[in-house]
């Protein structure tokens, strides 16, 4: 296995050399990206190798019998897998919605009808004032729960400070391991972690639109702790670092990985903020911060449970576009119909799909995946989630 790993890295990286999305974070030994970029290895020889690599690890057996080391064996195929996948994809080939997300995320995301959604808005109408469409009734009383520009830092370090606070009994964090946050502008997602190595992370968040006061604890929990800043220390940290498994070093965006990174990250949300614990953080904490009333949490914390129930919806707007069933502006407006987003959340959706294609799966299902395989497991929840951040089980072993 040690054999493989390294030269499947180089792999990685030498695909990250025509498109620079497929690496999102890489720490491991600074010559083997330098070497990538100066080699230059065409798509075919780098699809040729991992092929490969793929037959001499069907000849090998894990190196140890502890289920990590069968874990390894098993995700190394599987990433291996998801480089071809990915290689064929930038060569021209075209993939079903579902096919593409089984060849990169080891997963496939139920169809939801619209009728599904047309009963989650029938809730709904009961809840929102005024009348006319849903949507713009929607967005009209979200408005009211936008941060001020002047008073996003605060809040968003208060909620950061809050996660990081009930992170820490149950995980044993890196020395030394921390985060900065800077706000940027133009992009196609509304906050990324870029991983450093070393226990570092840079945590960017998107001003193209309207904050909301709940974005503070979902973007602290799932960019911060316990989400991917936590997630990739402890693999950099007992995988890398203790057990020697370079692989770890390199994270290829479009790959299984992806669907544990985003599924562990949304449901530590719920990890961290276990029953109302969140809606009375934010109530005493976050809305006085913001400028806003604390007497409406209660029931903007109520609608936005409803909402939930058009999470999908990105998933079957992704399905209509990237088969050619609907062009941009039509999954805009789809969106906008079945799961409520206002016109400019939507179009900034469709070009996140456009960039991303099916890794929108990613969050919804890996959501759903993760909460059911911990709350499965006998024993504390924070242990069973902790243990699966720091192991590389793939999404199919977590059915």
């Amino acid at each position: 296995m040690d054999e493989v790993a390294p030269a499947y890295v180089k792999l990685v990286l030498a695909l990250g050399v025509h498109d620079a999305d497929s690496v999102d974070a890489y720490y491991g030994p600074p010559e083997w990206r330098a070497a990538a970029q100066a080699q230059k290895r065409p798509l075919p020889e780098i699809r040729a190798d991992a092929e490969r690599l793929l037959a001499r690890l069907g000849t090998l057996r894990p190196d140890g019998k502890d289920e990590p080391s069968a874990l390894r064996h098993q995700y190394l195929t599987r990433q291996l897998g998801a480089l071809v996948a990915r290689v064929d994809m930038l060569s021209g080939k075209t993939l079903a919605f579902d096919e593409e997300s089984r060849a990169l995320y080891d997963a496939v995301a139920p169809v939801v009808p619209e009728e599904q959604f047309k009963r989650v808005q029938a809730r709904l109408e009961t809840l929102l004032p005024g009348s006319g469409p849903l949507a713009d009734r929607y967005e009209a009383w979200r408005k009211q729960f936008v941060i001020p520009p002047d008073r996003l830092s605060a809040v968003f370090d208060a909620a950061i400070a809050e996660c990081r606070r009930r992170t820490l009994p149950h995980v044993d964090l890196p020395a030394g391991e921390t985060f900065t946050v800077e706000y940027v502008k133009g992009k196609s997602w509304s906050a990324y972690n870029w991983y450093q190595g070393g226990f570092r992370s840079v945590i960017q968040v998107n001003l193209d639109l309207p904050v909301t006061i709940d974005r503070a604890v979902d973007l602290a929990c799932h960019e911060g702790y316990p989400g991917h800043h936590v997630y990739n220390a402890l693999l950099e940290k007992h995988l890398v670092k203790d057990r020697g498994w370079v692989e770890l070093s390199v994270y290829p965006l479009f790959s299984p990985q992806s669907l544990i990174a985003e599924g562990t990250a949304n449901y530590g949300i719920e990890v961290a903020f276990p029953g109302d614990e969140r809606t009375a953080f934010e109530r005493a904490s976050l809305y006085p911060l913001a400028g806003l009333d604390p007497a409406s949490a209660d029931a903007y914390a109520r609608v936005q449970r409803e909402m939930h129930g058009l999470d999908y919806g990105s998933n079957e707007a992704a399905r209509r576009y990237l088969e050619g069933r609907l062009d941009a502006a039509g999954a805009a407006r789809w969106l906008t119909t079945f799961a409520l987003m206002p016109p400019d959340r939507a179009r900034q959706r469709v070009k996140f799909i456009a960039q991303y294609r099916s890794y929108v799966l990613n969050y919804n299902l890996g959501q759903d995946l993760v909460r059911a395989y911990v709350e499965r497991q006998a024993g504390d929840r924070w242990k069973v989630f902790k243990d699966l951040l720091a192991s590389p089980r793939l999404p199919s072993g977590l059915k």
